[in-house]
């Protein structure tokens, strides 16, 4: 049986992940841990289902082994509320919107056009599965919360694991340092020497672990310092921008100047985005300014 055509009426979601229509059936379903140990069978077209809630459930079941959570992105249902046709697709489903109306709070994307998605159709008051479409194409994006809870789902509980989360993140914290590759941090080193030779003004501080290892860097030239005198008024502060195979994460210090251009006053490298490494950040910034602690201390205390 072919799946049905999308009528005017119907819920549809677009390819940047925005429902059209006034239907409230686009919810996003989070893969929950089960009792399934055994696995989830992959599904395959014909296969039926009691209910729609039956159907859901399982494809629930299925994207959380599979690595992936599902949303309804299109639906119709008759007069009674009963499903007619629903699709059912990756959370992570369309394409990221190029066009950015903030330049200066640029939002990351969870969108990568995954394929994944399955239609189901109601036939004499059995459902079946119709379509489907299983290319997952999902980037692993996993915080650290998410993973010592999968942990304690195989494991089958908190008292069968060996340590707490805790003690996981310390290790590792631990082991986060700035990966430069071997001579790198000597190289760093030497660049900002030469600089700091070549004119006083510019300013570099490297902030160590207890084996020596670099963990964050923090610089700003002359040019930056000055700029900073005049138009510090107001300085945006942001991390997503990551960069090449290192993994660091580039914390760039903004500012405007009075053509409302975004000038550079201050920029670090740093290995990972906690409290601490925020703090030796931000402290570091303020020692390079030379007591022009107000402008930046509001900045901080208001959590930017």
């Amino acid at each position: 049986m072919d799946t049905p055509n999308v009528r005017d009426d119907e819920v549809v979601i677009d390819n940047h992940g925005v429902v059209l229509g006034n239907d409230d059936d686009d919810v996003v379903l989070e893969p929950t841990p089960g009792n399934d140990d055994d696995g989830v069978l992959e599904p395959t077209s014909g296969r039926l289902f009691k209910t729609e809630k039956e159907f859901i459930y399982y494809y629930k079941q299925y994207g959380r082994h599979t690595g992936f959570s599902i949303m309804t992105q299109i639906s119709k249902r008759e007069d009674d509320e009963s499903v007619r046709y629903v699709t059912l697709g990756c959370t992570r489903g369309g394409k990221a919107m190029k066009h950015i109306t903030n330049i200066s709070k640029p939002r990351l994307t969870t969108k990568i056009d995954c394929k994944a998605r399955i239609n189901v159709v109601l036939v004499d008051s059995v459902i079946f599965i119709a379509t489907i479409q299983l290319d997952i194409n999902d980037k692993a994006d996993i915080c650290m919360t998410k993973s010592f809870n999968a942990l304690v789902v195989d494991a089958g509980g908190f008292e069968k694991l060996p340590v707490i989360e805790k003690d996981a993140r310390n290790y590792i914290d631990k082991a986060r340092h700035l990966r430069l590759g071997k001579g790198g941090a000597d190289a760093l080193r030497g660049y900002f020497e030469r600089m700091q030779y070549k004119n006083d003004e510019f300013y570099s501080s490297m902030d160590l672990d207890d084996d020596d290892r670099l963990k964050n860097v923090f610089w700003a030239d002359a040019r930056s310092r000055a700029a900073y005198e005049y138009f510090g008024d107001i300085v945006t502060f942001d991390t997503i921008y990551l960069t090449n195979r290192y993994g660091m994460s580039f914390a760039p210090f903004v500012g405007v100047n009075h053509h409302g251009q975004s000038i550079l006053l201050g920029a670090g490298l740093i290995s990972s985005e906690n409290t601490e490494i925020f703090i030796w950040l931000f402290d570091t910034c303020l020692k390079c300014m030379d007591g022009r602690v107000q402008k930046l201390s509001s900045l901080i205390k208001s959590g930017s």
